[in-house]
């Protein structure tokens, strides 16, 4: 009979590429993939240095890898956009420290899509059951708080939730193509002031004399993708301490690698060459969604963030046949563009048993409540969209 064993990793070379994308399958999205991982680690954005450690969990059958979660211990909760600073206040008035804590997330991107990866032929809700077990165990060793998974996928949330974690409800913004396949549907989805509204803000860009351009793939080079670190070191200085600089210029140089460049996008606002941006964003693609990430600006132009993170990525989203687009946290102005509010679910495990009982009670009001405040924000919306399931799974 074959034996499992758990090993834990800080640093994701300790695993192979092949390993790693064995699991997670080619159609994972790019915030999982092995490069991109690595390429956090190794441009040192995301390591200890910075309060992310990254530990990594496998599982191993024998000498066979069928399991693997990425994971984090966090001295902080900054690059989470999983607002819990009242379970840290708790945790004080409990006399408990919150940090340390374990997160399960692709690191500074509030993206949906978090599991543990697991083989096709083995029992995924046995598995999942045994690495929260492995991860209690490592905690109740290491004195660690809490063990929190970020923006998860759907499918795996009824696997967790199974195994004991409790549900966060909160909310993101996104943009579905439904039955559109040009700017124009786009547009006629909206009623008739925002539709003008519309065209006011991009006909202001083009009145500033700025072209805006995708380029993507063979385009990205090294000293393109600086450029756009440049636009976001100063976009975060402008906001001081709330700046959420992040990303090391090291990371934007792996974004030109071979690996990596298919799956960003930058959209250049220029009025010469396009590699002469006056403002640049930052999205990522697979085959069928489009996530925005990141901005910046030499010049303050009217309408040009709206230009370049929501109007030209939706263009080039439908002229590329994508489904959807994820525009990246925050942002009430992003209703009014054609993004409808959407439940996403974290989960969470806490070793301290009446921190456990006093946030499980407090749950459920509050999950309710999101669901109310997605549904009177979206009863808002001026353009017509399918209501968004308000369960909280899927």
């Amino acid at each position: 009979m074959t034996t499992l064993s758990a090993r834990w990793h800080r640093g994701l070379r300790e695993l192979s590429e092949d390993q790693w994308q064995a699991l997670v399958g080619e159609n994972v999205i790019p915030f999982y993939r092995w490069d991109w991982l690595v390429a956090l680690e190794e441009s040192g954005s995301i390591v200890p240095e910075q309060g992310w450690q990254p530990l990594h969990l496998s599982l191993w059958r024998d000498k066979q890898l069928v399991a693997v979660a990425p994971l984090y211990l966090k001295g902080h909760s900054y690059g989470e956009f999983v607002f819990d600073q009242a379970f840290a206040r708790l945790a004080a008035d409990l006399g408990e420290r919150y940090y340390p804590k374990l997160v399960g997330m692709s690191p500074v991107s509030p993206v949906q899509g978090y599991r543990f990866h697991i083989a096709p032929e083995e029992n995924a809700a046995e598995l999942t059951a045994l690495m929260l077990q492995v991860i209690d165990e490592f905690a109740a060793r290491n004195g660690i708080l809490s063990c929190n998974f970020l923006y998860v996928d759907p499918q795996w949330q009824v696997l967790a939730e199974a195994a004991g974690c409790a549900t966060w409800v909160n909310q993101q913004s996104l943009w579905t193509a439904e039955d559109q396949t040009t700017f124009d549907d786009y547009l006629r989805g909206f009623n008739a002031n925002q539709r003008r509204n519309i065209k006011r803000e991009r006909r202001a860009v083009a009145q500033a004399g700025l072209t805006v351009t995708p380029l993507t793939g063979e385009a990205l080079d090294a000293a393109l993708l600086q450029r756009m670190h440049g636009f976001y070191e100063q976009h975060c200085a402008r906001w001081g301490m709330w700046g959420s600089k992040y990303l090391e210029a090291a990371f934007f140089d792996q974004l030109a690698s071979p690996a990596l460049r298919e799956q960003v996008v930058l959209f250049s606002a220029h009025r010469g060459e396009p590699r002469e941006p006056v403002a640049m964003s930052l999205c990522v693609h697979n085959r069928r969604q489009l996530w925005g990430r990141y901005w910046g600006s030499d010049e303050e132009i009217d309408c040009l963030h709206f230009e370049v993170c929501y109007y030209a990525p939706i263009e080039w989203a439908l002229n590329n046949g994508l489904h959807s687009f994820d525009p990246g946290a925050g942002g009430s102005h992003k209703r009014r563009r054609g993004f409808v509010a959407r439940p996403h679910a974290s989960l969470h495990r806490w070793y301290h048993p009446g921190m456990d009982g006093l946030i499980r009670q407090w749950l459920p009001q509050a999950n309710d409540l999101m669901a109310e405040e997605i549904e009177a924000i979206n009863a808002e919306l001026p353009f017509k969209a399918e209501p968004p399931a308000l369960g909280f799974v899927g």
